[in-house]
């Protein structure tokens, strides 16, 4: 292995250390995690950026980002829901104990996201390697779904790291708008397979992508939702919904 990769695997397996002797000062600690998840916020974030450039315009070098970025945001799920496990069994405020339950719901949220963002970029690189195309105005539909994908995820990490549940409440409406979004892209597609504007194969990439744009903003639903129902008693899921 090369020594500069030596180099920067050691400065990753550094970030993601999360030191244990902190667990008998719990509200460090938890400060240590909320940085750290923080972090994971940022880098699945970018991941997701980086799948959408890549889907628009494929791209070999932010394909291989976006698999090392899902590979790191993996280590990042596991240290803190290692660590904040050993944290819940101390004395800690309300406040904190509200955070832990924010950050261990969205860690799996996060790690699922960056997961969907390494699909989007194999349906990328299967397009690119057999030659293949959307049709001009599927590629201008795609262009669209990919920029409401890409602000959701941008307002979902957004306030997570900044702790605003007044902002996450924007999120579930986008949700709403990606879902209609992706089903009025499928509609098309029907119509352009039966007038022979585009090929079973391409057909079934798509759904892919569909399917996995969709579960991104579900997830960033997901950590919304778990956002506003903790930090505000008066609601509930339902009622939000």
């Amino acid at each position: 292995i090369p020594e500069h990769e030596n180099e920067k695997e050691n400065k990753e397996e550094e970030v993601l250390t999360v030191d244990e002797r902190f667990l008998d000062r719990p509200a460090f600690a938890m400060e240590l995690c909320r940085a750290k998840v923080r972090e994971m916020a940022e880098l699945t974030k970018n991941a997701i950026h980086l799948s959408l450039e890549t889907l628009v315009e494929y791209n070999e070098e932010k394909m291989q980002e976006v698999i090392r970025l899902e590979s790191v945001v993996d280590k990042y799920e596991d240290v803190l829901g290692s660590y904040l496990v050993k944290l819940s069994s101390k004395n800690i405020s309300l406040q904190d104990s509200q955070s832990m339950s924010i950050i261990l719901h969205s860690i799996s949220d996060f790690e699922r996201i960056s997961d969907h963002a390494m699909d989007i970029v194999k349906s990328a690189d299967e397009i690119h390697c057999k030659g293949l195309s959307f049709t001009k105005n599927a590629k201008y539909e795609i262009e669209t779904l990919c920029r409401a994908v890409r602000d959701i995820c941008d307002l979902t990490v957004d306030s997570f790291c900044t702790d605003d549940d007044k902002n996450a409440i924007h999120v579930e409406p986008l949700e709403e708008v990606i879902d209609t979004l992706s089903k009025k892209i499928k509609e098309n597609h029907i119509r352009r397979l039966k007038k022979g504007k585009c090929t079973i194969e391409m057909g079934f990439i798509l759904e892919d992508i569909l399917t996995g744009l969709e579960r991104v903003s579900d997830h960033c639903s997901n950590v919304a939702v778990e956002m506003i129902t903790i930090y505000d008693n008066e609601y509930n899921t339902h009622e939000y919904f």
